[in-house]
């Protein structure tokens, strides 16, 4: 039984963090379809468990909670509440079948579920006075300006009394591809889906960006309406086809008696999916009489008389028309499929999915000229499912590098083939990419496509280079290659203050394989420069806390490498900072782990970490039995909520700062 409890927590602890990346960051990780698995795994344990069940269990709970950088937190006069799922049709007919056991003449609204996010609209004497986000169901953020900037959300209508109508915000596939088009054209971070941009969209504090994206609207419910709007209520289908006529959006919907009425009408909105200008991630199942909906309750989280059918992830057979191989920034070749034609996956056009890697192509058969299906992994990384026809010959991988000829080499026991050519052009440019990113040395405006340009136009050939290009200034805003004057003084100044930086970000943006930032951070507070770590030896790096073998050997092989020894002191000549920080200067927190979370009074969530590990502590960003302290400011959340739950002492900025002895 304590095995299965700790499963039961582990496993609310995991939807806990894809609901928060979902809801309030915009950043799923899975799939809906993974995620609707993950929670139907839950309520399975609860039903056999109810006395496990509290009320931070996600299925007790809704997902977001309001952020208050886009407006201030507004609480809803109507719960904006979930609807709860089903994923076959025989559960949609049982609860069909069970509200007409009750009510005969019960009839039933079948409606798209849109993919974006929900927001209301409250209008008083026909004018719109406040639109809200859903947040946590119970309080929302208020993004009236916002919402004014949506051609479908009109200001005005035609009731005298009050009216609060729902609906759902989304992006359409041409604004999410022109927006990504023009990201690529700065060299900025592309979108991965529509949902996730509207999202964010609707959150961003200028109403200016929101109409300039092109966000839309459709209503699907009226939550609740007083005087002459009260006729919208009785019948749910009556009300939206009076708002139809008055020239509001309303969400596509059939009106159905019977349960195979309501299945043909999931089946036309399913089969719809690939021909619209949105994103449907399900059909909504409603009882058209409101008055009834409350007979049928399905808890506190979901909304009463309504259920939702998950459609499966979409997936469309494609022809593999060529292989693609490409060469990664440590060497190693990527695979990828190019299609004949590109079909719309989740809200994208996709001609091209990834391979992994040989094993995986010859795993699954595949070839050129191969028929396969193609599904989103995470509802973001087109990727293979599986080959429907095979092709006339097995694929084999290369033998020479495709960028520069150099004989490649496949690491024992592994499927990882590499190109081990330090001076292979691909390397190059995806090398100096990383260098300049923002998980690196975090030099700002510099895009994939600058990139290539400067290494093609010669003024890159490794990441010193980047130190030289303020020599060569008149010349580059000459050539327009940065910009004008004003914009390429902004890159070299960039480019300058990125020589400040800690040792670690340093031997992170050298692109070693296996040495990524936090193995970075970890390794440099053990040794005191970067010159001293190209010293040791494999004993000496195996020391280190999390360091492996093949992770030392990397490190090892690295600086063997005259060409990189050459490049360190051609950093250390620039003035790059090669020297690591001191990073425990006192021990008033010594072998305390320590959790920050929500808004501090002065301290930034940097800052707050750098002074914990100053003084000896270890700053976590999840809260566990072995947190030892949480600091808690302003809208702290979830985190705090669980330090409650667990007894966790709960201190402020000033408490923290009591304790190092930094406090004035």
């Amino acid at each position: 039984m304590d095995e299965e409890r700790s499963a039961y927590e582990a496993l609310k602890k995991t939807i806990d963090h894809h609901m928060e990346l979902y809801y309030n960051e915009d950043q799923p990780e899975i799939s809906d379809f993974e995620y609707d698995a993950l929670m139907r795994q839950l309520k399975e344990m609860e039903s056999a468990h109810p006395d496990w069940v509290t009320s931070d269990s996600p299925t007790q709970k809704i997902g977001g909670t309001a952020k208050r950088k886009a407006g201030v937190e507004v609480t809803h006069r109507v719960p904006m509440l979930s609807i709860q799922d089903v994923f076959t049709k025989e559960d949609v007919t049982a609860w069909v079948n069970e509200v007409l056991a009750m009510h005969r003449d019960a009839v039933f609204s079948v409606e798209e579920k849109i993919d974006g996010l929900s927001m209301t609209l409250r209008y008083e004497n026909g004018k719109l006075t406040l639109a809200e986000t859903r947040g946590d169901g119970l309080v929302g953020e208020d993004v009236t300006l916002n919402a004014k900037a949506i051609p479908d959300v009109p200001a005005v209508i035609g009731f005298q009394d009050y009216a609060e109508l729902r609906g759902e915000v989304y992006m359409t596939h041409a604004a999410f591809d022109a927006y990504n088009v023009k990201m690529e054209d700065l060299g900025k971070k592309l979108a991965a889906n529509p949902r996730n941009l509207a999202a964010g969209t609707l959150r961003q504090l200028d109403p200016s960006i929101t109409k300039e994206r092109g966000l839309r609207m459709f209503i699907f419910n009226i939550q609740d309406a007083k005087g002459d709007a009260a006729e919208l209520l009785p019948s749910h289908t009556k009300g939206l086809e009076r708002l139809s006529a008055m020239g509001l959006p309303t969400v596509r919907h059939y009106r159905c008696t019977t349960a195979s009425e309501v299945l043909e009408a999931i089946d036309r909105i399913g089969e719809s999916r690939g021909d619209l200008p949105y994103d449907l991630d399900g059909a909504v199942v409603k009882i058209d009489q409101t008055a009834y909906r409350t007979d049928f309750p399905a808890g506190s989280k979901y909304s009463a008389g309504h259920i939702a059918f998950k459609y499966p992830p979409e997936e469309k057979e494609v022809v593999i028309e060529a292989i693609e191989v490409d060469v990664g920034r440590t060497g190693k070749l990527t695979f990828r499929g190019r299609f004949e034609k590109p079909v719309r996956l989740c809200g994208t056009n996709v001609q091209r999915a990834t391979l992994h890697n040989i094993d995986f192509i010859h795993e699954k058969k595949i070839s050129e000229g191969c028929r396969a299906i193609c599904r989103k992994q995470g509802e973001i990384i087109p990727a293979i499912v599986s080959v429907t026809t095979p092709g006339e010959k097995e694929y084999t991988a290369p033998r020479e590098c495709p960028v520069c000829g150099h004989p490649l080499h496949r690491e024992e026991d592994t499927c990882d083939i590499y190109c081990t050519n330090p001076s292979c052009p691909a390397q190059r440019k995806r090398t100096l990419s990383y260098f300049v990113s923002k998980d690196a040395m975090d030099i700002k405006g510099f895009g994939t496509r600058l990139i290539d340009d400067l290494v093609d136009q010669g003024y890159l050939k490794d990441c010193a280079d980047f130190y030289r290009l303020r020599e060569v200034r008149d010349e580059l805003i000459a050539s327009g290659l940065l910009g004008r004057e004003k914009n390429t003084d902004k890159l070299l100044a960039a480019i300058e203050a990125s020589k400040q930086n800690d040792a670690a970000l340093v031997l992170t943006a050298l692109a070693i394989r296996n040495v990524g930032r936090t193995s970075a951070s970890v390794i440099m507070k053990h040794f005191p420069s970067l010159s001293a770590l190209a010293e040791a030896s494999v004993d000496d790096l195996l020391k280190v806390p999390d360091v492996g073998e093949i992770t030392a050997r990397g490190i090892v092989d690295f600086f063997a490498e005259e060409g990189n020894r050459n490049l360190l002191q051609r950093l250390s000549d620039a003035g790059v900072n090669l020297t690591a920080k001191e990073t425990v200067t006192g021990d008033a927190l010594s072998g305390l782990t320590i959790v920050v979370t929500g808004t501090l009074p002065t301290l930034g969530r940097k800052e707050a970490t750098e002074l914990i590990e100053k003084n000896g502590g270890k700053c976590t960003g999840s809260v566990s039995k072995k947190t030892d302290y949480v600091v808690a400011g302003e809208a702290a959340g979830s985190k705090l909520t669980k330090a409650k739950e667990l007894g966790i002492p709960v201190i402020t900025e000033q408490e923290l700062l009591a304790m190092t002895g930094d406090v004035t």
